[in-house]
């Protein structure tokens, strides 16, 4: 694909995406910095793969989910993953922690997942009727992952503990992830399991987002989908996009580019990428 192609999807998508975080300014976070998140954006679209084939609106829509949440591409607190022609939102074990942290309605101390690899010694236990989990892994162990676990400390003293061991991570992944052979999951693995537990983990937390575009862009962000085989609602999503917020993109996403297109690139200006 030719290098005016892709500029032409990167200048568009940063301005589809600029409108909408003005439209939706009412959904962002009280601290959420709207000039660094834009800069961000771009800087790790400019490295995406295919990129150019790339729907703008399809493009600012995925990049939006990060912006209710508070979550930064650039830092790796979420991804914006290609499967096929289109962006996917996925969170990262990073950004579930500082989500939990934030949200809940329990205020949270401490909450981290774990892998269990060969040689380490792990033992979850229930002494009067409270869980006790002890863990003392072997030093720059790199055997085989066992299985993972993860834990949440509440202010007031309590705690919960979630474990799962490798075939059963394995099981979840084939039966329940959204895209079980991404590169989440064949070049990040061990991350990946330290995610699918943690989710499961804060299923039983009680986390107050501020709005209903934060809560749809959690769910979304989510590659393990536990509720797969529960009957779905049908609902207004925040994210459905009106007819007009796509009369500036080139392409659509059920149709290819049209090549006598890119040729008509917009006045030029100076793009923070760029640089």
């Amino acid at each position: 694909m030719s290098k005016n192609k892709k500029d032409l999807v990167l200048r568009q998508s940063h301005d589809q995406l600029n409108k909408f975080l003005q439209e939706k300014v009412a959904a962002l976070p009280k601290d959420f910095n709207q000039t660094r998140f834009l800069q961000n954006c771009m800087t790790v679209l400019q490295d995406t793969k295919d990129i150019e084939k790339m729907n703008p609106v399809s493009v600012a829509r995925t990049m939006l989910k990060g912006a209710f949440l508070g979550l930064d591409f650039f830092n790796g607190e979420c991804y914006a993953i290609p499967y096929g022609n289109n962006l996917n939102f996925q969170t990262d074990y990073k950004g579930e922690v500082k989500l939990a942290k934030k949200y809940s309605i329990n205020p949270i101390l401490d909450i981290y997942a774990k892998l269990v690899r060969e040689g380490d010694f792990y033992e979850l236990s229930v002494v009067d009727g409270r869980q006790s989990v002890t863990f003392k892994p072997e030093p720059f162990n790199d055997g085989k992952v066992k299985g993972a676990f993860a834990v949440v400390l509440y202010a007031d003293g309590s705690m919960d503990i979630e474990e799962m061991s490798t075939a059963e991570i394995e099981k979840i992944r084939k039966d329940f992830s959204k895209a079980q052979n991404s590169p989440a999951w064949t070049k990040t693995p061990g991350e990946m399991y330290k995610k699918t537990v943690l989710r499961r983990l804060t299923k039983g937390i009680s986390l107050n987002f501020d709005s209903p575009e934060q809560d749809k862009a959690y769910k979304d962000g989510a590659d393990v989908d536990f509720d797969k085989d529960k009957p779905k609602e049908v609902e207004n999503s925040p994210f459905n996009i009106d007819p007009e917020d796509i009369e500036d993109a080139e392409f659509t996403e059920d149709e290819p580019a049209k090549e006598s297109k890119v040729d008509e690139e917009p006045e030029q200006e100076e793009f923070p990428w760029e640089n």
